[in-house]
This record gives structure tokens, sequence and C-alpha cells, in this order.
């Protein structure tokens, strides 16, 4: 009661200041063993060429890089030392960093090439080959600025780096450093990690996607071997993007390392793809520190739950309204995160009859993740969640699927579920999963609160397992599920829902097969539903500072775990609960040490909750308020 005066009396600002000095101290990680910087285009003119080409940094701050990283006890590492590490063959320094520049530009030569001389540091350089054989006379648009052949290094200057020891080549592929049109919308995704879409013929098969990835990919390994007389062994996927189907085709052509983009901390493992630091915004020494320093931080996350449901209509006209609203309110929301809803569930039962993308076993309300996805994540900068059930499917081709109820329908406020032990219900459900990650580009799967088996199910061949087993069943059948987007999406993150009553009552394991220390040890982020109307509770303060408490006494408990919480009281009409209720709760959970805070549902069609009222509490912008 004393935060609700205190917000109805304007003082929001004080509470601000006693959350942020409530707040611990952000947790801090070792830094990985190897850590991989990447650079583009390196030039004089910077500030000409800053406002379109983002990732260019001047030839006087790549000096200071080079210099910070020697007087700060980095010490650089070739390829081949990395790749003689993950056999066990060598053992990298510590602080050991790995420099690579892509694109194949003239400056890799003219200017990135002496430096490296001069400071004796290996580096690795990506070359794209249809930049490089341009005809004559054409150019391209790079960065906002027309491009021929005469942009980048002629296969002379490639040979003459290659022989000085210090430079390694590797394929920046042959001509997928573009966009292709990759949904019927017409959005352009990038074309080594999409299928094409093509309005007559409609979507690229898989086998016709490998076919052609694997030919762009050899046809790359054979020019730089036929150029250079050695053939590449690496790959660095454009944009960063890359997934197993075309990492497997990489390896058929003689490429078996993968160089990506990515946040997450190098580990020297076999076979393993490997992450690299973007170098943007022409960074200055703090601006690297920061970046290398940062991957020691579990950084704050700040969901926004959203029903594609909303999105929807039958009128495209007004569809596209619909997300226009979605994304302006997301991005001057500016939350981290968008957990986006992937199937349709217009009655609000929560079991699957049909979703928004191609699939095999499932009608197709529209296709339209693929779309709602991509635009929240170029226009609104957020990362998307595909939020899926696990069990709560209904196939109808195959309506004699065995489920875990009793009966055919929704009892006692549970959801029909599929019996996951049943091969035929494990293979759909996979396919789904698949096709889900085929067609559409997404940062993470959230795995719903239909992820649950009561004691008093229909249990099959789980019949007299403990509440544990049953738990980590569940757990197995989600990995298999995220092994099969994995094949199209490999980077994806993984967040899975948790009721508060397993939580704050462990017995409640043998009603639920739900776990916090399972959960945190299997996925990135365990989603709390801190939702005290599910269980029947009051809202109070009480309630919200025990559950902190349980998850905070866990291993690793607030660097794992993300405060969900309700935007309607379903136990009392629907009612909506209002942005300086929900605040005022944010600001609690955070004073007693939550990290990552979301919500759900966000309506974005009504303005609940008020965009002005909850941005404070839910945005990761440095200055979340509104600037007069």
């Amino acid at each position: 009661m004393l935060l609700l005066l205190l917000f109805a009396a304007g003082t929001a600002s004080a509470l601000d200041r006693l959350s942020m000095l409530s707040q611990p101290l952000p947790a801090r990680l070792p830094l990985p063993p190897l850590i991989v910087l990447n650079y583009h285009d390196v030039r004089d003119d910077i500030r000409d060429a800053g406002r379109l080409d983002s990732t260019a940094i001047s030839t006087d701050h790549l000096i200071a890089h080079f210099d910070w990283l020697r007087a700060n006890g980095f010490h650089m590492v070739s390829l081949d030392d990395v790749l003689a590490a993950e056999r066990g063959q060598r053992v990298l320094p510590d602080k050991a960093v790995l420099l690579t520049f892509d694109d194949g530009l003239l400056s890799a030569y003219t200017r990135v090439f002496p430096l490296l001389r001069a400071y004796g540091y290996p580096a690795l350089f990506a070359l794209e080959g249809s930049w490089m054989d341009l005809p004559a006379g054409k150019t391209f648009d790079y960065n906002g600025e027309k491009c021929g052949h005469e942009c980048f290094v002629s296969w002379q200057q490639a040979r003459e780096m290659q022989v000085s020891g210090l430079i390694e080549l590797a394929s920046h592929t042959y001509d997928l450093h573009q966009g292709i049109v990759a949904n019927p919308q017409g959005n352009m995704m990038p074309a080594a990690v999409s299928l094409a879409y093509d309005a007559k013929q409609g979507y690229e098969t898989a086998a016709a996607y490998r076919a052609r990835v694997h030919a762009d990919l050899k046809r790359s390994a054979d020019e730089i071997e036929h150029e250079t007389g050695r053939r590449p062994r690496a790959v660095v996927w454009p944009y960063g993007s890359f997934n197993r189907a075309a990492e497997k085709e990489a390896a058929a052509v003689g490429l078996t390392v993968s160089l990506s983009l990515d946040d997450n901390p190098a580990q020297l493992t076999v076979g393993a793809s490997i992450p690299r630091l973007l170098i943007s915004d022409n960074i200055g020494v703090d601006g690297l520190a920061t970046l290398i320093y940062r991957q020691r931080v579990v950084e704050p996350q700040r969901v926004v739950q959203v029903d594609l449901d909303y999105v929807y209509d039958a009128d495209p006209a007004q569809q596209e309204k619909n997300l226009s609203a979605l994304l302006d309110r997301i991005k001057r929301m500016k939350p981290t995160q968008v957990w986006l809803q992937a199937y349709a569930d217009p009655d609000g039962n929560g079991v699957v009859n049909a979703v928004y993308f191609p699939n095999r076993h499932l009608p197709m309300r529209a296709d339209l993740f693929s779309r709602v996805a991509w635009q929240l994540r170029t226009r609104a900068g957020v990362q998307v969640y595909a939020w899926m059930p696990v069990l709560a499917f209904r196939f109808p081709q195959a309506t004699a699927l065995p489920s875990l109820g009793r009966s055919d329908q929704r009892k006692d406020g549970d959801h029909y579920r599929l019996a996951p032990w049943d091969p035929a219900v494990r293979r759909m459900i996979g396919e789904v999963y698949e096709d889900l990650a085929m067609h559409a580009s997404m940062h993470g799967l959230l795995f719903s609160d239909d992820a649950y088996i009561r004691d008093t199910d229909n249990l099959g061949p789980l019949a007299g397992s403990t509440p544990a087993q049953r738990t980590q069943y569940l757990i197995d059948f989600t990995n298999e599920l995220t092994a099969r987007t994995r094949e199209w999406r490999t980077q994806i993150k993984t967040a899975r829902n948790i009721y508060a009553r397993p939580v704050l009552e462990p017995q409640a394991e043998a009603w639920f097969a739900q776990s916090l220390p399972a959960f945190n040890a299997a996925y990135d982020y365990t989603a709390l539903m801190a939702m005290p109307q599910l269980d029947k509770q009051p809202a109070t303060a009480a309630w919200f500072r025990r559950l902190v408490a349980v998850v905070a006494a866990q291993p690793q408990g607030l660097d794992r775990t993300l405060f969900e919480l309700a935007t309607v009281d379903w136990r009392n009409g629907n009612k909506p609960v209002s942005a300086q209720v929900l605040g005022a709760r944010i600001r609690l959970l955070q004073m007693q040490g939550a990290r990552h805070i979301g919500y759900y549902p966000d309506n974005f069609i009504t303005g609940h909750p008020a965009l002005e009222a909850i941005r404070p509490y839910i945005s990761a912008a440095e200055y979340p308020y509104r600037e007069r």
C-alpha cells in the first residue's frame, strides 16, 4: 500500500533511486578463454562515412585498439592457434584475442595489413567472391556507397597478404552476403539462412535450399584455392547468421570452421561455431573495453509478451495497421525482448488448432509470424522469442493420438495435452517446431505453460515414476524440440514457463513436473509466472518478496529467472491491472534483487498497459522517460 501511495503522490523518481541503491551488483563471470573481435572497413573519413557505415572504424581508433590490447595484457592468436587449442594440442595464452576482418575491403590491404605487420599481429580475413569479381563498371550499394571491384582487394593483394604468414583467408561465401525475399510480404532476410519465397512457386524446398548453399560455398572455396593455392578451412557467415544445415554444406566442401556474430562467450569446443564481437560505431578504447568485459555481466532482460492473435485480421489493410501499432509501441517502449505467439488461439484455451507459419501438420491461419518477428527485430530493435506450446496440440489428421487427460476435454483449468511418451506425438510436434524454424527468423523459444504432468494424469509408461523423473522427462522432450529447431536456427536461446506454486512449494513438483533448480540448469531463462491470481492468492507485497527470496536461494537463481507479471486479473472478471500497480510490483521485485522482468499480455490495440505509465518500468533504455 505504501508503494502505491508513493506512486499516486508522484514520487516515482524517489522510488527509482531507492531501487537502484538496493540493487545487487551485476553478476560477473570470468573472461572466456578466447575473445574474437570483428572489424570491417578502416578509413580516415569516418565522420563522413559513419552516418551510413556503422561498422567502419577510423585508422587512429584501430591503432588505439591495438595499443590498448597490448598494454592490457591481451595476446593476439591465429586461427591455427585456436584450432590446436580446441584439439588439446596447444594452450592459448591468457586473454587470447583473435582478430577478424570481413568483406575483403581494400582497406584490409592498404591500412590493416601494414598495421598487422608493424605489431606482429595475426588475423583472419574473410573474402566475398562476387564482390571481388564484379565486372568493370558494375557497382552495387555497399553501406550507402556505390562500390565496384575497386572497393575490394584484388587476388594479387590477397596472395601477398597470405604469403606474409600473418593472414589466413576465409570464405565469406561467394554471393550469399545479401538479402532474399523470404515471406509473402516481401521481407528481405539473410540468403544463407532463409528459404527463398516466390509469389508463384511458394517457398524454396529444404533440399533446394541446401543445394543453393552448397553450390555457393563450393564456388567460394574453389576460387580461393585456385587464386591463392590454399583451400580455405573457415567460413565467416554473412551477418553472423548460420544454421546447422548450412554448416553441413560448408563442411562438405572443406569449410569445417564456422564463425558467427554473437555476444555469447567463445568456448574451445571442437566443431562449435566461434562467436565474435562486432566492432561498430567507431568505438574507442573505452567502448572496446566495455564490449569485452560486458561478457562478464549478466545483462538484465525486459520482456513484453504479445499475442499474435491481436495482430491478425482477415482484412490485410487492418492487419497492417495492427502491426504498425505494435511496432510503434514496442519501439517507443524499448524492451530487450518480445515473446511473440507463433500459434493461433482465438478462443483462449491454450490449445493449438492452427499456427501462423507453414507446416506439415496444422492449418495455417495466416503466414504471419515471420513477417511480424522480422519487423520487430529490424524496426523495433528487439530480440524475438517464438512462444509455442509443448503438449497442447490438436492435429486434425491424427485425432486418435493419446492424451494425458482422462478425457478429451479441458478439466479443472487444465490444458488438453498430448502424451509425450507416444512416438507419433513426439515426431509430429517436433516437425511443427522444425517447420517454424525453417520459415522464420527468431532469437529464441519460449516453451509455454502447458508443459506439465499431473500425478493424476494418464501416465502410460511413466506410471510409477517419481516427480523428479517426470520433470526431467519433460525437460528432455523440450531439449529434443530445441535440437529440431537448431537445425535451422542454431543460435536460439530457450526459456520455459514455470508456475509459482512448485517454486514456493517444492512438494508441488508432483502436481506439475516442474522444478526451478532443474529449469535453471536446462534453459537460458526460466519464465516464472509471478501471478498470484493463478493460485487464487492475494497479490500482496509479502507474496512477491517471498517469491524472490526463494529464487535467490537457488544457484544462479536471479541470473536465470525472469519474473513475469500479469496485466489482467483473470480471477476477477479479467479486470485490467493498472500500469501504476504493475510499476509498483516491478519496483518491489527489483528492490528484492530480481534482475529480469516481464509482463503478459501487452494489448497494443487498446493501449494497455498505458505506454507512458509503464515505459519507465519495463524499458531497457538508458533514459526511459518521455522527453519533452
